[in-house]
């Protein structure tokens, strides 16, 4: 989802026009306050990105990509700032503080537009990098040491030997692991955690 943060309608629904024009499904925000209320409520499957203009009357672009970076939200969710008042020193400094890009008023629509995607993409592999870790912190300790083992090639009888365990309990572990990971088969498991 493409969020724009833009307190001018004019932009909010240009840039949303552009957007679907892609095939990008955007949802427009006339007030920063009214996107920091619901941002990190849910992660899109897609990705998320947010295009967000530097000055607006509640709160500036920058003080709502420090409460985004607070949340810990930018990785999730990149920040592309628009602005029609080119400040270099400001650009620079929220590109070496995690802005994804900062683009300048007037654009060139498919730049934006690419890079928009470019964000959607790291999203995705930010999302499924943090469900990914989210689930291995599911997982007891012992089935951490059979999960090692499995990912280094070992067969169960291995694996039970070298944990001074039953095979049983290697293939009961083996399945609680494949359940929580949510995969079928030791492939799709390192496929996931490579």
């Amino acid at each position: 989802m493409l969020h724009i943060v833009d307190d001018e309608d004019v932009i909010r629904d240009s840039l949303a026009w552009l957007a679907q024009s892609r095939g990008i499904n955007a949802c427009g925000y006339a007030t920063a306050q009214a996107f920091l209320d619901q941002a990190g409520a849910a992660f899109d499957a897609d990705g998320d990105c947010v295009l967000l203009d530097v000055r607006m009357p509640d709160l500036n672009g920058v003080a709502v990509f420090e409460q985004l970076s607070g949340r810990g939200l930018t990785a999730q969710m990149p920040v592309i700032f628009l602005t029609g008042h080119g400040d270099v020193p400001m650009a620079v400094d929220m590109l070496k503080r995690g802005a994804f890009d900062f683009f300048e008023k007037p654009f060139n629509d498919n730049q934006l537009m690419d890079r928009v995607q470019e964000a959607l993409a790291q999203s995705r592999a930010a999302g499924a990098g943090a469900a990914v870790r989210e689930r291995l912190a599911t997982l007891s300790a012992r089935e951490r040491e059979v999960l090692d083992l499995i990912l280094a090639g070992k067969m169960n009888k291995v694996v039970a030997d070298k944990l001074g365990i039953s095979m049983r309990t290697v293939e009961v572990h083996r399945a609680h692991i494949l359940d929580k990971m949510r995969v079928k088969t030791a492939v799709e498991l390192a496929g996931l955690l490579k």
